[in-house]
């Protein structure tokens, strides 16, 4: 159930209660049937609700005029089912939680300039949202207050200082006013991850903003979008007299996060990236002999960008997990050592609003005890992965553990306890090869001790005739 949202028992209970006190108050009460079809749609409308819940996203805005400048970016969204609401970031009505419970699934901060957000949200109210779960777009520009530069730092990001912004004076846009600020950055700068970005085309991508730097002791930053190598971030107006805050490909135009608790983050220097301006704008480099594009990347990236960061593309989930011995249908109460065990586990991705079968040949199953004492591949198999193998001639209590982390996935763990026992008295065999020389021995000694028995009766015989 969505956070916030009624269940659908609480919704009719709430309503029969509502139309139970209408009756008592009327002086011709409801008939029962309507009171129950009453009950029943409403019902259904709550558990519609329910369903449709899941992408509640609350968008801040520096002024109601950015919902225009940046309409086709929300129409995108709208479009592919989230209910968007509105609201400046000094509104004094916001608000994330309530009654302990997260009243949005998703985050949209397009406010850069903010000094102070509105009601009871903060930078500490943000980072509790994304602790719990919740997905977060952050667009900054040159004019980036502090709120948006200490909600970088808390997830790895270091912004540029106020009024600076990225410089490339190779590779920025014909129409730049001269300042070099309007840059273009070639599809080349983009991660290698199309879950992330998509697949990107060769038109080159639009960026006016502030510069990033990613924590290089935080593993979990990805650089979606890196400079060029002769860009730098600085204050345009100005000679450069110190060391700039980013020079190169450390200069980073998209950053994202993925938190341990798959939750993600997606920063850009860029408001102006999501513009209808940028969208709709054809590209061209400056220097001489650059060839012309008529649509730039931006859009596409974008929407890709969204797709992620909330969570529709790049989500995996562990259906049904089976184990048992190789012949049989169904696990034992423990298995005995050097069983021939089959393992099969069923993955799925989310895909357009579907769960459909996962599709990959890179998924590890370890056999744990302490330390992995088995690790193998797992086979796609129809729709489940699985695999055969013969279990470690050693017993205790042991997981089969499936652990997947790729860049852009979700994190996949799933972790099944088993116990593993030695052979019984009975399951041994009867003789065993390495024990022959002892067999030998033995017999051996039998055959020693009656030949010994023989002679000494016999020569006892004799003594006693002589």
């Amino acid at each position: 159930m969505a956070v916030g949202e009624q269940s659908a028992d609480e919704c009719g209970r709430s309503l029969a209660y509502n139309c139970k006190r209408r009756s008592i108050n009327m002086a011709h009460p409801l008939p029962r049937g309507i009171v129950r079809n009453v009950l029943f749609v409403a019902s259904i409308a709550c558990l519609l609700q329910v369903a449709l819940g899941d992408g509640k996203t609350l968008v801040l805005l520096d002024n109601p005029n950015i919902k225009d400048t940046h309409s086709i970016f929300f129409r995108s969204l709208a479009d592919r089912g989230f209910d968007l609401s509105f609201k400046t970031a000094d509104d004094p009505s916001l608000s994330l939680i309530k009654y302990g419970q997260f009243l949005y699934d998703h985050l949209i901060l397009f406010s850069p300039s903010v000094e102070d957000f509105g009601g009871n949200i903060n930078v500490e109210t943000i980072t509790a949202f994304i602790d719990g779960g919740g997905n977060v777009l952050v667009a900054a520009n040159s004019d980036i207050g502090d709120p948006l530069r200490e909600l970088g730092s808390e997830c790895g990001i270091e912004f540029d200082e106020e009024r600076t912004a990225v410089i490339d004076h190779h590779n920025y846009d014909a129409s730049d006013p001269g300042d070099h600020t309007l840059i273009v950055a070639d599809p080349e700068n983009l991660l290698k991850a199309p879950t992330i970005v998509g697949n990107p085309t060769a038109n080159p991508i639009l960026f006016k903003g502030v510069g990033m730097v990613a924590d290089p002791e935080n593993p979990l930053v990805l650089d979606i979008l890196t400079g060029s190598s002769t860009s730098y971030s600085f204050f345009p107006d100005q000679p450069i007299k110190q060391y700039p805050h980013a020079v190169g490909k450390n200069t980073l135009l998209i950053a994202g996060l993925q938190a341990r608790n798959n939750a993600r983050v997606v920063f850009s220097g860029s408001l102006d990236f999501f513009s209808d301006a940028f969208f709709s704008s054809p590209v061209q480099k400056a220097s001489s002999g650059s060839q012309r594009h008529e649509q730039n990347g931006n859009l596409e990236l974008a929407e890709a960008l969204s797709s992620w960061v909330f969570k529709e593309a790049g989500v995996l989930r562990v259906g049904a997990v089976t184990h048992h011995t190789v012949g049989e249908s169904s696990p034992p109460a423990a298995y005995t050592i050097t069983d021939l065990v089959e393992y099969s586990v069923v993955i799925e991705m989310l895909s357009e609003g579907r769960w459909v079968p996962f599709d990959g040949d890179d998924i590890q199953l370890e056999f744990v005890r302490i330390d992995p004492f088995v690790r193998t591949y797992l086979k796609k198999n129809g729709g489940k992965y699985s695999v055969q193998f013969k279990l470690p001639d050693v017993y205790g209590v042991f997981q089969f553990k499936v652990d997947y982390n790729r860049l852009g996935f979700t994190h996949l763990y799933s972790s099944t306890q088993v116990s593993v026992r030695p052979l019984q008295h009975t399951q041994y065999e009867r003789f065993i090869p390495s024990a022959y020389p002892y067999y030998a021995s033995v017999f051996s000694m039998m055959g020693g001790l009656f030949l010994f028995t023989v002679v000494f009766l016999h020569m006892k015989e004799k003594e006693k005739s002589d």
